[in-house]
């Protein structure tokens, strides 16, 4: 089989007090991972086995054993589908997000019209007894049909073509925000057995996760449950949150289905406790919903003492070579780290499993201790490249950093040096704390943005605040990317900054021109950490989040984290505000980058030059065509792939804070966008499914 021809290797993230060396891998035994330079040891595969073991017993499980037959031969799954395919979070389980069809193209994109589009009624502006929805799911058209999770936990089938309601299903989830500031929904996932029974009911099975951590299968067909998964339909991954269990989790991104398996990790609460419960990501049987395997982020002997370390986001899958790539995030808490001061090798990482057995194959750390909450927070895209002549399978992973590291998806290997450099080591103020000497940087692509300088006041802000913003601004310490949070005066600049860089619509690939598009955030933002006498004073019982104060419970350090504006709510720092680019994969060098969107404050639209932050993702197609939503102005747009111009876009109902679908149903080309919101961007909530043609 493929994995066993894979070299399993392993490099130790450097003692944080240790000197860089270069991104080497080393081959050792198959229990081994790679983590970053040099070589270091791995949580004990016996105690990986007993926590699985003790997890499976809790939920009246098998746990997989030695002596569970062996799994069947992978099959030879292109990389990229051989006919058009929309039918995950990511639009195919490379993330590519990419379309084969043609039929919209940079000439004729101009002419695309709104067929139909579809209000939910499933929308909330907190305003009153429901809290806010953010809704962020990718339509995916599978089984002839168009299916979408909503944020009131409700999965819709819809025709394709009009609109018109095939079926629809209530989880009649209990409508609280558990785990996030309001409720949220990603969408769904779909399977479909490789050989369907004609007759039987769920042969096809579309999933939806709710807030409350529980996974509901439903027939695709007909929308009513499949009793035989779970109990009765349902599979509650909150059973297995036995460890520091402060507040349940939540399954908000849809599972990712991958042959008869169903993978899926959990969102939780940040920056409010020190202990919290301990990342891990399940397999479950697409048809029973029994525990296949469970991974383990984190290892057994600190688990207790800190937590998280999660995968919240998608996932990519290389079928062929029977791998699932996990990004997963940063431990807690997330401003702190002497409650976990030896390495955690998987924590902030991209590690790749075998789908089968859960195993790790390899693993690189990008960021060595996080205190900064720089969560992987996209699935890495999959793609074959040719560099100096060499076909090379590879994967980038995008960064909130604004960092785009690309190594070889079998191995973990460098395809471009990434480089360890050292880091600053902080001014000493904050106690318990040890950092790492060194963090890893790659050198191509050239990053996204400039994170070397301290980012300058922008002249107008700081004129019409009286000099409020070169103030602040002059008052926050930064050495660079990487200064440690600081009790110090008004605190730490962070730049970039826990929101972005690259959010979690990740970065999209055209495989015929081997090109890379991503968007990204320019947003400035501070932190300032609080002893816990001098935070209790000052947040003076504030609930969670109120006036950016964040308890870390259990840490001797509350903080606070604020983004650096004036008085009237102008950013303080020199726009554009956020970005799109496309990267040559053959060289790593940025073909075109330019601003996107337009940011919007009391109802004025600022100059488009100026560009908005962004959240959700962009779809290409072999039309050379990008389509994105993603900004303040509630604007969809299609940009052209080779040169960056803007080709059309639309006014929806809320910022398409999502990644549109690209499908093709009885020979016409449709484009899909759903404008839910997100109120990091601006308070503007939709329930509006849009949908885009040419004209018959």
């Amino acid at each position: 089989m493929i994995r066993s021809l894979l070299l399993l290797s392993t490099a130790m993230a450097l003692p944080f007090t240790g000197m860089a060396r270069a991104a080497d891998v080393v081959t050792l035994r198959p229990s081994a991972v790679q983590t970053g330079p040099g070589v270091a040891d791995i949580s004990d595969p016996a105690a990986n086995a007993a926590s699985d073991n003790a997890m499976a017993a809790a939920a009246d499980e098998p746990a997989v054993s030695d002596d569970d037959p062996a799994p069947a031969a992978r099959p030879d799954v292109p990389l990229v589908p051989q006919q058009a395919t929309w039918n995950t979070f990511h639009g195919q389980l490379n993330a590519q997000k990419y379309s084969p069809l043609s039929e919209i193209t940079a000439d004729n994109v101009g002419d695309l019209k709104k067929v139909w589009e579809v209000h939910t009624g499933d929308l909330s502006d907190g305003s009153g007894d429901t809290a806010e929805t953010v809704w962020s799911a990718t339509p995916i058209f599978a089984n002839d049909t168009l299916y979408l999770g909503t944020p009131f936990y409700r999965i819709l089938a819809l025709d394709p073509a009009t609109g018109k309601e095939k079926w629809s299903f209530d989880t009649k989830s209990v409508l609280k925000p558990l785990t996030q500031p309001a409720l949220k929904n990603r969408g769904v996932a779909y399977w479909e057995a490789a050989d369907p029974v004609a007759g039987e009911a769920c042969q096809k099975i579309v999933y939806l996760g709710t807030m409350d951590a529980r996974l509901f299968a439903v027939d695709a067909d007909t929308g009513k449950p499949c009793t035989d998964f779970g109990d009765n339909g349902v599979f509650d991954t909150n059973r297995f949150n036995v460890m520091n269990n402060h507040f349940p989790t939540s399954l908000l991104q849809p599972p990712t289905v991958v042959g008869d398996h169903v993978i899926m990790g959990w969102a939780g609460s940040d920056w409010d406790w020190a202990e919290a419960p301990p990342g891990a990501v399940f397999s479950v049987n697409a048809r029973t919903g029994k525990l296949e395997w469970k991974f383990d982020t984190i290892p057994e002997d600190v688990r207790s003492q800190t937590g998280t370390a999660n995968v919240w986001t998608g996932m990519s899958v290389d079928e062929k070579a029977g791998l699932v790539y996990l990004p997963v995030a940063s431990p807690s808490p997330n401003y702190w780290g002497g409650n976990h001061k030896d390495p955690i090798p998987f924590a902030t990482s991209t590690t790749a499993l075998d789908i089968d057995t859960g195993e790790p194959v390899w693993s690189r750390q990008w960021v060595h201790h996080d205190i900064w909450d720089y969560d992987i927070n996209s699935a890495p895209t999959l793609m074959d490249i040719t560099v100096d002549g060499e076909q090379i399978p590879a994967l980038i992973q995008a960064t909130k950093q604004g960092f785009l590291f690309v190594v070889n998806r079998l191995t973990g290997e460098d395809v471009w040096p990434i480089e360890e450099r050292p880091v600053p080591q902080g001014d000493g103020t904050v106690e318990g704390e040890v950092y790492s000497a060194t963090q890893p940087f790659p050198t191509k692509p050239a990053p996204l943005l400039d994170q070397s300088k301290k980012p300058e006041a922008w002249w107008i802000a700081d004129l019409v605040s009286g000099g409020q913003c070169s103030k602040l601004i002059d008052s926050l310490s930064y050495e660079g990317m990487y200064t440690p949070p600081t009790t110090k005066e008004a605190g730490v600049l962070t730049y970039p900054d826990s929101s972005g860089g690259v959010q979690w619509g990740g970065v999209a690939y055209d495989p015929e021109s081997q090109t890379a598009i991503v968007n990204f955030s320019h947003i400035l933002q501070y932190i300032q950490l609080y002893d816990r006498q001098t935070y209790e004073k000052l947040n003076q019982g504030k609930s969670v989040g109120e006036g950016g104060f964040h308890p870390q419970r259990g840490a001797p350090y509350g903080m606070s984290l604020h983004v650096a504006m004036n008085w009237a709510g102008m950013p303080c720092w020199e726009p554009p505000y956020g970005e799109i680019a496309a990267i040559d994969m053959h060289t790593g060098d940025i073909k075109w980058k330019r601003p996107i969107g337009a940011s919007q404050k009391y109802g004025f639209y600022m100059p488009e030059s100026m560009g908005s932050p962004t959240i959700g993702g962009p779809a290409v197609t072999a039309g050379g065509v990008i389509f994105i939503g993603a900004s303040m102005d509630a604007k969809v747009r299609a940009y052209d792939m080779e040169t960056g111009d803007e080709l059309w876009s639309d006014n929806v109902q809320a910022p398409a804070v999502s990644i549109p679908a690209v499908y093709e149903y009885k020979g016409r080309e449709y484009v899909a966008f759903t404008a839910g919101g997100n109120t990091i961007l601006k308070d503007q909530v939709g329930d509006e499914i849009a949908v885009y043609a040419l004209p018959d």
